[in-house]
């Protein structure tokens, strides 16, 4: 048996952290003298220790250190680290993305100027026969799994032989007047050469035809895309004749089906105007 001070020096465990995991239940020591008070501890309950650490390392509360220990052995133990796995793989996505918006912010302030100026032209665009695929999805990242849900319905809805248009030509519409950080209603697009019948939740239609259409290309990766709409708010400063009206589109020329590299993406903003009496 060892004092809780020779314990702690072969674990490498501080005796404050051995007191507080004493105080939580997570590891009592082995004995306790009935005279002096001292806690002992023995060789057998390292393991365990080396348990608590590990676990505590990775982000577990107490409770969940219990619980863990507790049902150590089996599928339990493997589905709570997958589970933790998953955890920290998005967290250091969400770290990831606030180290770019870091360094986007420095170059900015190297060039003295917030965001990336983006050339605007106005386009007309016209009414297009589509199959569509409308929902409302958890966020906008999550647009990639509609995309991939309307692409297999029309793989197994060919036998009515859909024909794509040439171009092969997609986009999205977004259906809110509003920003929003859940429940955003999208409706993915597919351009077709003529009227074809379809089962739900597919969808044909004719888009509507647009007047006026503000574009400008984004290049790089979809975190680019806000910095769109801060120019336009400048831009749109400079063009009092114009204000913003109806729903914004996005083509993406560029994409991870088609380009490895973010940084080569290829997106088109579309937002419709209307002139200012």
């Amino acid at each position: 048996m060892f004092k809780i001070g020779e314990f702690s020096k072969l674990t490498q465990v501080s005796i404050r952290m051995l007191r507080y995991y004493d105080e939580n239940d997570l590891l009592k020591p082995a004995q306790t003298d009935p005279f002096s008070g001292y806690r002992l501890y023995s060789v057998e309950q390292i393991p365990r220790l080396q348990k608590i650490i590990f676990l505590r390392d990775i982000g577990y509360t107490v409770a969940e250190i219990k619980g863990a220990l507790e049902n150590w052995s089996g599928d339990f133990m493997a589905d709570q680290l997958k589970n933790k796995q998953i955890e920290v793989q998005r967290s250091l996505e969400q770290e990831q993305e606030k180290l770019i918006k870091i360094e986007t912010a420095l170059d900015s302030i190297k060039k003295d100027e917030i965001g990336i100026r983006y050339n605007f032209t106005i386009k007309q665009i016209p009414s297009y026969p589509v199959i569509s695929l409308r929902r409302v999805i958890p966020n906008y990242f999550c647009e990639d799994k509609l995309w991939q849900e309307l692409t297999e319905r029309i793989e197994l809805s060919n036998k009515s032989k859909i024909e794509l248009a040439v171009t092969d030509q997609c986009f999205a519409v977004y259906h809110d007047n509003e920003f929003k950080e859940a429940d955003v209603d999208v409706e993915v697009c597919v351009v077709v050469t003529k009227a074809v019948a379809v089962a739900e939740p597919l969808c044909f239609r004719r888009t509507e035809a647009v007047a006026m259409m503000a574009c400008t290309m984004v290049y790089g990766p979809y975190e680019n895309i806000s910095g769109t709409f801060r120019a336009l708010a400048y831009w749109l400063t400079e063009h009092v004749r114009y204000r913003m009206k109806g729903k914004d589109r996005q083509i993406c020329h560029r994409g991870p089906w088609n380009e490895e590299n973010p940084a080569h993406y290829l997106t088109e903003i579309q937002i419709e105007l209307e002139k200012v009496n």
